[in-house]
Parts: C-alpha cells; structure tokens; sequence
C-alpha cells in the first residue's frame, strides 16, 4: 500500500500507541509509517476481548456453582492454558487439572497455594477465599 493509504482509523489503542507499517514511498521504496489504527483490526480485537470476557465469566460461575476450584477462575483470568499454568508453577498438566477440583483445592497446601498465588499475582488468602 502507498503510504498516503495507511489506515489513519480510530481504534482503542490509538491515544496510547500506533502500530508501525510499511509502506511505497512516492518514488517506490518502502518504508516504515505510524498507523492509528485499522477498523478491521479493531472489530476482531475488540470481539477477541469479548469472547475473553465470556470465558471469565463463565469461569466465576463455575466457582460460584462449585464446580470448579478458583486456581481454574484466575487461570481464566490471566489468559493462559493448562499447559502454561503449569509451566509457570511447575506442577504437571494432570495436577493442574486436579487443582480444578474443589475437594482437591481444599487440601492443597500453603506452598502449592502460594504457588499459584505468585503466579497469579495475588495473595494467598485472595486464592483461598474467592468465591465469586
């Protein structure tokens, strides 16, 4: 694209940073240019979050119902996965996985707890205690 063609589009970011691109100069060379932002990418972003939003909510509810442990809610919540959670923890997949279970969180210890705390950023009695 020429330069003169980089989308210049209002998106959430573009009071805090601007996207670089490359673009034809006049003379047919490329180089780099600052985009506020593009409505496309923008859209897609902006359901990304969504959907983020959904899988954290539903993720509480499952807390709150019982079903499922707080280490899944703040997992949820940090945007990672099974596989790295458990490579920030170093605990195996298939203990992450049973760490989901409430009776199995109950009995964790304070330093599987604290574990998970640090990597969750938060204390251990805000792991322990939350409940929704």
């Amino acid at each position: 694209m020429k330069k003169s063609e980089v989308p210049q589009d209002k998106s959430s970011l573009a009071n805090v940073t601007r996207e670089v691109c490359y673009a034809k100069e006049d003379e047919g060379c490329y180089n780099t240019a600052l985009s506020t932002g593009w409505s496309i990418k923008a859209e897609a972003l902006e359901n990304a979050w969504t959907e983020i939003d959904r899988l954290t909510e539903e993720a509480r509810k499952e807390v709150v119902a019982g079903t499922k442990s707080p280490v899944y809610y703040f997992m949820q919540r940090k945007l990672m996965d099974i596989a790295l959670l458990a490579a920030y923890t170093g605990f195996w997949k298939i203990t992450v996985r049973r760490h989901f279970k409430p009776s199995v969180f109950e009995k964790l210890s304070e330093k599987k707890l604290a574990i998970y705390a640090d990597v969750f950023e938060i204390s251990v009695q805000e792991l322990k205690n939350f409940r929704g």
